[in-house]
């Protein structure tokens, strides 16, 4: 009996062992450089030219809303009508329902247009832009002949909207049970708004700049040891004769509301686009700025505290904007750059990682990921798939800022890629590196070498 039971528990403990083996990978220390992802994606950035023109502007604007109508008797995507819908943002949260409507949220939308190009900055109030959303807009964009290269997307990074758009288990626990109706929705109200943007455009005069304001923001990773980037970037648009929008971003983290609040809000960008719009703008749109690693400070408890922040930034905006000059002309260029990506998996320890395909199992992965980058005038906007930490946009920006740039960097263009930080803070025992690093050590680095590559192309300063 003894010895049956042995030889049980031998091959139990064997299958164990089969089971990790299969299911685990060590985590990755080589150089990215001779890695074929970087040699791919870099012979994809040697075929990059962008077309640079100077010339008169246009530009047009639109919204939709996205505030869903809760507790109906059946989903009508059509209408915006839902069951029930879960919000977004916190694994604590567990994927609850809410119970309320605390302030509505939008797609906003601004469509830009220099000579012979065309491009469209879209922001939703949302946790970020949905991969799989996105990429049901871009098919039905490509049938009006928009191009996905031609859209810059960014999100709010609202943790109190609407989720069901994440599929896996991992991305249940964040945003809620999957619902196709919601992705629907989701889908149809972007491209709405895209296409509403381009139908509006007129001649059109522009503004751009930075300005520093620390007060709202923290290095939530280190500390006061660590760096962060305070500058709110913004992009002021005025249609001759007709209507005016202003494109804000800023890098705290949209969490001034916890897990514990179950109505739908846009948080302090909510407020900001708000106060803009009761004053001197028709449209205000939000783009997550470098958020990674960077959470927000303000005073208050409750809707207090998005509301310090969110109108607190409205506010020091309209002062810098009393003295700023508007130009009828511009020098622009755009460009995209797909890229390829490391071995993707969720960490188990320092060590150890899930295997690939146990990975994808649990958070299914679109690889359809971009850099992008606009240059208007003396402003490089440069968007990224992920949670960008706000220290690399910092040392971007000081580069470009040698030769007069002025420059922004956002989050949550279209794809997710999860965090990108710097590889000195992979082996934290941190939320970010640890549950949110999905491509190595190395992820950071060579992002940043990418962007960097970008800003000279966009640039065409060399020593960026």
């Amino acid at each position: 009996m003894l010895k049956r039971l042995g030889i049980i528990l031998g091959a139990f403990l064997l299958l164990l062992l089969l089971v990790v083996f299969f299911s685990t990978s060590f985590v990755e220390r080589e150089s990215y450089f001779d890695e074929d992802y970087y040699k791919e994606t870099a012979a994809r950035i040697d075929s990059l030219k962008p077309v640079t023109e100077t010339d008169s502007v246009q530009a047009g604007f639109a919204r939709v809303n996205i505030t869903p109508t809760l507790n109906s008797t059946a989903d009508n995507y059509q209408e915006g009508k839902f069951i029930q819908v879960p919000l977004s943002g916190y694994g604590a949260r567990k994927g609850k329902y809410a119970t309320g409507i605390h302030d509505s949220i939008f797609v906003k939308a601004a469509a830009l247009k220099v000579g012979s190009q065309t491009v469209v900055f879209v922001g939703a109030d949302l946790l970020i832009m949905p991969p799989g959303v996105i990429d049901s807009v871009t098919v039905l964009l490509s049938k009006k002949g928009i191009r996905r290269g031609q859209v810059f997307y960014s999100a709010s990074h609202t943790h109190s909207s609407l989720g069901a758009w994440g599929p896996g288990y991992v991305g249940e626990q964040f945003a809620g049970k999957e619902n196709i109706n919601i992705e629907r929705w989701l889908t149809q109200q972007i491209s709405a708004v895209v296409i509403a943007a381009l139908a509006d455009l007129k001649p059109a005069r522009i503004s751009t700049g930075n300005f520093a304001i620390d007060r709202y923001t923290n290095n939530r990773l280190i500390g006061k040891t660590g760096d962060k980037n305070n500058d709110f970037s913004f992009i002021a648009l005025e249609q001759k004769g007709h209507k005016k929008a202003i494109i804000g971003s800023y890098s705290a983290h949209a969490t001034t509301l916890g897990a514990d609040n179950l109505e739908i809000s846009a948080d302090y960008p909510g407020y900001w686009q708000r106060k803009m719009e009761a004053s001197a703008f028709d449209y205000a749109v939000f783009f997550a700025g470098s958020v990674g690693s960077q959470g927000p400070s303000g005073e208050g408890e409750g809707f207090d505290k998005p509301k310090f922040i969110g109108e607190g930034l409205a506010d020091s905006l309209k002062g810098q904007l009393s003295n700023r000059v508007f130009k009828d002309t511009i020098t622009f260029s755009s460009l995209s750059l797909k890229i390829q990506l490391p071995e993707y998996h969720i960490r188990l320890t320092k060590e150890i990682n899930l295997a690939t395909p146990v990975s994808q199992k649990l958070l299914p992965f679109q690889d359809d990921t971009y850099l992008q980058a606009v240059r208007l005038g003396n402003m490089i906007w440069i968007t990224t798939p992920c949670d960008f930490s706000g220290e690399f946009a910092l040392q971007l920006k000081n580069s470009l800022a040698a030769y007069r740039f002025d420059a922004n960097v956002s989050s949550f263009n279209g794809g997710y890629v999860g965090y990108i930080v710097p590889g000195r803070y992979f082996y934290l025992d941190k939320y970010e590196p640890k549950v949110m690093g999905w491509f190595g050590p190395n992820m950071g680095e060579y992002t940043m070498d990418l962007i960097r590559q970008v800003a000279r192309i966009i640039s065409g300063k060399d020593n960026i």
